[in-house]
């Protein structure tokens, strides 16, 4: 076998600016980085449920500690990360599950419109039955 002299192939550098290259690499990254804040809120949620269960007592502490600045800024941001992730879901959604009726499969939008209508539907019935609306 013959050696082939001054051949050598290229390699793409690989930098840790690669997802700044184009908005959809950035756009999987922050949904990716999302579950890091709705996981530690889910955590937060689990905190609650053991402070409840050990009384009054806790629960007051824990209520007051929710008062924390700190605390509140973090629950703005995990809603807001929520909510970006729910939307790109939502808009992945006829990809995921397209559903044929008939010989025709349903434009994505009526998919992608109904996830979000059912989204407004119980997020309307959760604020009004806790009060707020």
């Amino acid at each position: 076998m013959a050696e082939q002299v001054g051949r050598r192939p290229h390699v793409r550098p690989i930098t840790s600016e690669w997802i700044f290259r184009h908005p959809r690499y950035l756009k999987y990254m922050v949904r990716e980085f999302s579950c890091l804040f709705i996981g530690a809120w889910t955590l937060m949620l689990v905190c609650a449920l053991g402070r409840l269960s050990e009384g009054p007592e806790a629960w007051a502490r824990f209520l007051e500690g929710l008062k924390s600045p700190l605390i509140v800024a973090f629950h703005v941001v995990a809603l807001a990360f929520a909510v970006y992730h729910s939307y790109t879901w939502f808009q992945l959604t006829p990809k995921a599950l397209p559903l044929q009726v008939g010989e025709k499969f349903l434009p994505d939008g009526v998919i992608s419109g109904a996830h979000f209508a059912a989204w407004a539907v119980l997020s309307a019935a959760i604020l009004y039955f806790s009060g707020v609306l």
